[in-house]
């Protein structure tokens, strides 16, 4: 039985730097996955033209899922067959699992205004804004703000009322995600949930080629919004942040904690698992 690895990993504050962005620690261990034939798939909050970007940058030509699960984007040329309920996107079979970002800022517009000083949403923000919340250049932070599913809330409340808006907001149907900076309202996807979809299609691919296929799937993250990804994932690698402690999961096989921060910790650990060289 052939085996297929897949490494889905966040972006921010995994493989790219927390402060930075950049991904030099973790080079070396992206052309060993290379020249192993394994894919590394982005699972992020990150918007289509953000890991588009990213992709380039680093010679991926795997699939990606973009915006906490919210939808899954295969190249046209990576599976011989169109995998079932994907639509054709720009080069993309695309899987997506909730509602667009408008009806949850309509959403948001007739059901938050008691809470409205106590946040500001990307679609509102200029670019400059962005760019100086998150220290993106201010081409990044446009790309930022191009969010097809959901909106990124910058809160500026406090810990207790950010509580009572994220229970109403979950009352009224909307997933409420927090990232390494940002609250993300949405539908009820998630990382894990996008995940598991795509792994299955490798299966599934397999077997209609009369294939036998055993999927490994690792998963690497840092915030509680790599929880579901990081619970779904056959080994699960939690990355260590220089702002924050390990987000706990429920499970306790299968898990690594790296020492090193960002892709640092990132490169450690998946050349530990993998004995790649």
């Amino acid at each position: 039985m052939k085996r297929k690895i897949l490494v889905f990993t966040d972006l921010d504050g995994t493989l790219l730097d927390h402060y930075t962005y950049q991904t030099t620690d973790a080079e070396p261990t992206i052309a060993a996955l290379h020249q192993h034939h394994i894919p590394i798939i982005p699972n992020s909050s990150k918007t289509f033209s953000e890991i588009m970007l990213i992709r380039e940058q680093l010679n991926l030509d795997s699939p990606f899922i973009i915006e906490n699960g919210a939808a899954v984007y295969i190249p046209i040329n990576h599976f011989s067959i169109q995998p079932k309920d994907t639509e054709l996107k720009d080069n993309f079979w695309v899987k997506s699992f909730c509602p667009d970002k408008d009806y949850w800022n309509n959403l948001l517009v007739e059901n938050a205004a008691e809470y409205k000083m106590a946040f500001e949403g990307f679609s509102e923000m200029t670019v400059d804004r962005v760019a100086s919340l998150t220290g993106l250049s201010v081409e990044n932070a446009t790309m930022a703000k191009e969010r097809q599913y959901g909106e990124p809330l910058n809160w500026t409340g406090s810990e207790a009322t950010k509580t009572v808006f994220i229970t109403k907001m979950k009352s009224l149907g909307a997933n409420v995600l927090e990232g390494g900076r940002f609250l993300h309202i949405s539908g009820h996807c998630d990382k894990g949930k996008a995940q598991n979809w795509l792994a299955e299609q490798y299966l599934q691919q397999a077997q209609q080629q009369g294939d036998e296929l055993e999927v490994n799937t690792i998963a690497l993250g840092d915030g509680k919004n790599d929880i579901a990804m990081l619970e779904a994932a056959d080994t699960a690698i939690q990355i260590k942040s220089p702002v924050h402690d390990f987000p706990p999961l429920e499970r306790n096989e299968g898990v690594i904690q790296s020492e090193k921060a960002g892709p640092a910790g990132w490169a450690e650990c998946l050349t530990t698992l993998l004995k790649l060289k």
